[in-house]
């Protein structure tokens, strides 16, 4: 894995935890644990959407949407968690 694969990764990341932490009221970990959330996420959705037979388009705009949807399911089991 090269440089920019890393920095695409990041910002894919940040990117989708900041959205998830929009889309789950308040849930935001400030801009480490967002990147860390949404690369979670992203891994979570990468197992979890084939198996549910849900395929979202590829690209920067599908990765993100893809992390989104599972840093989304994080958060949501997080604050299950918390409680």
């Amino acid at each position: 894995m090269g440089i920019e694969s890393l920095i695409v990764w990041l910002i894919v990341g940040a990117i989708a935890g900041w959205l998830a932490g929009m889309i789950v009221a308040g849930y935001g970990f400030g801009l480490i644990g967002n990147i860390v959330v949404g690369i979670v996420g992203a891994f979570i959705a990468g197992w979890l959407l084939p198996r549910l037979g849900i395929v979202i388009g590829g690209g920067i705009v599908g990765a993100i949407i893809n992390a989104v949807i599972g840093a989304v399911i994080l958060l949501v089991i997080i604050g299950f968690i918390r409680r």
